[in-house]
């Protein structure tokens, strides 16, 4: 089992920044790669950005350029830098947890960090 804590959302205007955070704890030793998420009212939840456990980045087009995923292993910890914040940022944001789980990939899910972004 792993669990996953987020933090670092809040209300910011357009143009400013963010950094979300994810904690990791458990049988971190399983974890493949983490993974942040994102979902807006009234859409599906969306992909943006990975990072794997020999610290390949990856992120999705639209995010390019403007947010950037890292890691801290000492705290097993996850961040996502978000700059110049759009109002279309407006999301809960998740962090995932991509994991073996006695051979089958399996994911744990954080409960969601709010992220408003004003016009």
């Amino acid at each position: 089992q792993v669990q996953v804590v987020e933090s670092g959302g809040g209300l910011v205007q357009a143009g400013g920044s963010l950094r979300l955070s994810c904690a990791a704890s458990g049988n971190i030793f399983s974890i493949n790669a983490m993974g942040w998420y994102r979902q807006a009212p009234g859409k599906q939840r969306e992909w943006v950005a990975q990072i794997t456990s020999g610290g390949s980045t990856n992120y999705k087009d639209s995010m390019k350029g403007r947010f950037t995923i890292s890691r801290d292993n000492a705290k097993n910890t996850v961040y996502l830098q978000m700059n110049d914040l759009k109002p279309e940022d407006t999301a809960v944001y998740y962090c995932a947890a991509h994991s073996s789980c006695s051979g089958y990939a399996c994911i744990y899910w954080g409960q969601g960090t709010q992220v408003t972004v004003s016009s």
